[in-house]
């Protein structure tokens, strides 16, 4: 009985280890048969818990916040808007609602872009505005006058974009010397008479730009230090600079274009239509010179930067 009951044990073991074994070989023929690539590749198995693990091990930083805008960048104003299209001459204007510090400039200069099809060399530079206190704009403009059919886009810090195009070149060079402009037009050039300042009362010397233009407007020489010299409406008057010249409509221009200079400082065009002619194909941002008179335009007596050389304008960038 004994001896049975042991030979019964052994039997039983044996067929225990041996079904163990079957199904431990079983179980490994199935893993290698079912999918033999995967199971050469130690990671789909424990990919997604390896994925949660690790989660739950190393927490997700969160994502650094963009620096704030520098203070004074709140309430900035630029001069030009989306879908604009300028002249040559136009400069990129922005102007803050106060002073910005000397320490801050460069701050402010950081969070300024500007991005150009096709590109171009061109910098920031600070400017006493005629207007405004120190510090309280800055401009950008490139080395030489912008190519046409460049296309601008600037931003001033996070909040504001600006998307412009550069027109057809338009330059008139005024000489009061011999009291004529000439203006080329995308290479066309054609020559007109006028009447510049008078003796005493010389129209700026150097490169403005057209700011705007009305068809007619009311000039007053009491809001320009003339006492009452002149009060009445002009027509077809194209802006040039803040201190008021302008160059438009002179009835006087009739008899004195191309013979002298009789006005009190603009630059006057005779009414038979030629007036009318350059005031109705002049943009903003065109450029007007005027040569053989004698103080040069201020940097911000409009937008005067262009009689800035290069290397000083670069120098008025608080970056360099």
């Amino acid at each position: 009985m004994t001896t049975g009951m042991t030979t019964t044990r052994r039997a039983t073991r044996a067929w225990g280890a041996a079904a163990l074994c079957s199904l431990a070989l079983a179980g490994c023929s199935a893993l290698g048969g079912a999918d033999g690539d995967r199971a050469s590749d130690p990671k789909p198995a424990s990919t997604a818990a390896d994925r949660a693990s690790s989660a739950r091990q190393k927490p997700r930083q969160p994502s650094a916040k963009p620096a704030p805008d520098p203070a004074a960048l709140k309430g900035a104003r630029l001069n030009v808007s989306s879908g604009q299209t300028v002249g040559v001459g136009m400069p990129i204007s922005l102007t803050f609602a106060r002073p910005v510090p000397v320490a801050e400039r460069a701050a402010v200069e950081r969070r300024l872009k500007v991005e150009t099809n096709p590109g171009v060399t061109g910098s920031w530079s600070w400017v006493k505005d005629r207007n405004l206190l120190e510090g309280q704009r800055v401009d950008y403009r490139p080395r030489e006058p912008w190519k046409p059919g460049t296309e601008v886009t600037v931003r001033a810090g996070s909040g504001t974009t600006r998307t412009f195009e550069v027109g057809r070149s338009l330059v008139a060079t005024v000489d009061v010397r011999t009291h004529t402009m000439k203006v080329v037009k995308d290479g066309r050039v054609r020559e007109v008479k006028v009447t510049a300042g008078a003796p005493g009362m010389d129209t700026w010397n150097g490169t403005m730009v057209v700011l705007d233009k009305q068809s007619r407007v009311l000039m007053d020489s009491r809001t320009v230090g003339y006492g009452k010299a002149y009060k009445d409406y002009y027509n077809f008057a194209v802006h040039l600079t803040t201190s008021g010249t302008y160059l438009h409509e002179n009835p006087n221009a009739n008899a004195t274009a191309g013979e002298s200079n009789v006005t009190h400082g603009c630059i006057g065009l005779a009414t038979d239509g030629t007036a009318r002619r350059f005031y109705e194909e002049v943009i903003p941002g065109d450029i007007v010179r005027v040569v053989g008179s004698k103080e040069t335009v201020a940097a911000g007596n409009g937008y005067g930067g262009w009689n800035v050389g290069w290397k000083q304008w670069r120098a008025g960038s608080a970056l360099n």
